[in-house]
Order: structure tokens, then sequence, then C-alpha cells
């Protein structure tokens, strides 16, 4: 028998890979919420919207390890939950060649904008002062 959760769709039975994506699914979830919420309260409410250029995201923002860090652990998250996400539809849809085609280029498309991101949140060099 097997268990369900409330979305209906089967807990994966045995462990493995797919279980720990399926705890992760559900706690990336909550986590993203949670730091979507403050991301969005932050630059929408504390700072003002208009005053915000690349120039001040990379001179104010980033200038700081802590929200550096902040926006490369939220730029994760994302990817790997909605890489996850597209990953179970395709399981579910897919079949032969073609899932096999579809999961390839979803790794490859899931790598390349990571790894873009990662380059952009690292590269900007801290100002001094």
């Amino acid at each position: 028998m097997a268990l369900y959760s409330r979305s209906g769709r089967p807990k994966p039975q045995g462990g493995g890979f797919e279980l720990a994506s399926w705890y992760f699914m559900r706690l990336s979830g909550v986590a993203l919420f949670v730091m979507a919420f403050a991301h969005f309260s932050l630059e929408h409410f504390l700072f003002d919207p208009s005053q915000e250029s690349a120039t001040w995201i990379f001179n104010q923002r980033w200038n700081s390890l802590f929200w550096r860090s902040f926006d490369w652990l939220l730029l994760t998250l994302v990817v790997l939950h909605a890489f996850l996400g597209m990953r179970t539809v395709t399981m579910d849809y897919l079949k032969g060649g073609r899932r096999t085609f579809a999961l390839m280029a979803l790794n490859l498309v899931g790598l390349i904008v990571f790894v873009m991101g990662t380059i952009v949140v690292m590269s900007v060099p801290f100002m001094k002062g």
C-alpha cells in the first residue's frame, strides 16, 4: 500500500534518490516561501525601489557577504526546486528515448542557469569603504 502526500502524489517507497528528492521538494518549498517573502519585503518595503539600480545592488547590497550568500542560496534553491519539479513531470509523462533526451536537456539547461547565476553573484568584487 502506497503512502500518499496531501497532493495525491505517492510518496516514493524504498529510499534512495527519489525519496530524498520528494523530501527536498517539500522542504525547499517552505524555505523558498520564507526567503522570497523576506527578499520581497526587504527590497520593496525597507528600501526605495526607485533607487535600486544595478549599481546600487553591486555597491550596497552585494558588498555584504551575508546578502551575497542569501541571494546565492535563493538562486540555488530556485534552480534545484524547478529542476526537480520539471524532472518529476518528465518522468510522469515521457517514456523511452524522449524521456532520456528531455532529461539530458533539462540537466544541461539547469546546469547552465545555475553556473550563469553563480558567476553573476560571485564575480562582482567587494568594494572597500
